[in-house]
C-alpha cells in the first residue's frame, strides 16, 4: 500500500485520465463516402456518397479537409463522440485500401464504421441502413469488404434503376438532372437532421425517420 499522499493522488489521477482515453475511444467513429475523385464525376450519381460526406464536414464544423490514407480526411465532434470522416480517392472499385489503411492506424473497429453510398435497388429519394450483409453488386462496397470484412454499417441512397434500356455502368456516371439534384439535398439534410440517431447506430431508426421527413 503506497502511504505517501502525493504519490497516491498522482496515480489517481493517472487512472482517472487512463479511464477518460478509454472511454473516448470507444466513442470513436469513421463516416466513408463512396465516389470518384475526378472533377468531371462530382455530380454523378455514384458520387452521392461523397456529396453526403461534404454536407457532413460542412453542418459540423469538421476540420479542412487534408489528403492522408489515399484519401481525403477530416475529424471533429458530433454529439459528443468522436468522427472521422474520409473520401477515398481510390477510385471506387479500390475503397477498401483507404478504408484498411486508415482504421488500422486510429484503431478503429468496422463496427465503429459507417459507408454512405448509391444503391439502385433503393428507390430514388429514399435512403435504407442496414448493418453488414452483401455487396448487391456495388465494386465500392465489394472492395470495402475484401479489405476489411462485412461488420461495418453502411446508408444506401437511393438512386433508382435506370430507365430506356440504358447500361447501368452508364447510368451511376451519368450526372443527377435539376430534379433530382433538388431531391439529393433534401435526402442530405433529412440525413444531417437526423444524424444524433446514426451515430447511435439505431439503423432501423434512422432510416424511418430520414425517409419520413
Amino acid at each position: 500500500m503506497i502511504k505517501n499522499p502525493q504519490i497516491r493522488n498522482l496515480l489517481k489521477k493517472k487512472n482517472n485520465l487512463q479511464k477518460i482515453e478509454i472511454k473516448s475511444l470507444q466513442f470513436m467513429l469513421l463516416f466513408v463516402g463512396l465516389g470518384n475523385p475526378t472533377p468531371n464525376s462530382e455530380n454523378n450519381r455514384h458520387n452521392v456518397g461523397f456529396k453526403i460526406i461534404d454536407s457532413i464536414n460542412k453542418e459540423f464544423n469538421l476540420s479542412k479537409q487534408k489528403p492522408k490514407f489515399k484519401g481525403l480526411l477530416t475529424t471533429g465532434n458530433i454529439n459528443n463522440k468522436k468522427v472521422y470522416a474520409i473520401k477515398p480517392l481510390t477510385f471506387m472499385n479500390n475503397s477498401g485500401i483507404c478504408i484498411r489503411e486508415l482504421i488500422e492506424y486510429f484503431k478503429i473497429e468496422a463496427q465503429d464504421i459507417i459507408v454512405f453510398h448509391d444503391d439502385l435497388d433503393v428507390e430514388f429519394g429514399k435512403i435504407k441502413a442496414k448493418f453488414g450483409g452483401s455487396n448487391a453488386g456495388h465494386n465500392g462496397i465489394a472492395s470495402i469488404d475484401k479489405f476489411i470484412g462485412k461488420d461495418y454499417s453502411r446508408v444506401r441512397i437511393g438512386i433508382g434503376k435506370p430507365k430506356n434500356n440504358i447500361e447501368v455502368s452508364d447510368y451511376v456516371l451519368q450526372n443527377f438532372d435539376e430534379d433530382e439534384t433538388l431531391e439529393v439535398e433534401k435526402i442530405s439534410k433529412n440525413i444531417l437532421d437526423s444524424i444524433s440517431i446514426l451515430v447511435e447506430k439505431k439503423l432501423d431508426l434512422f432510416s424511418s425517420t430520414v425517409n419520413n421527413k
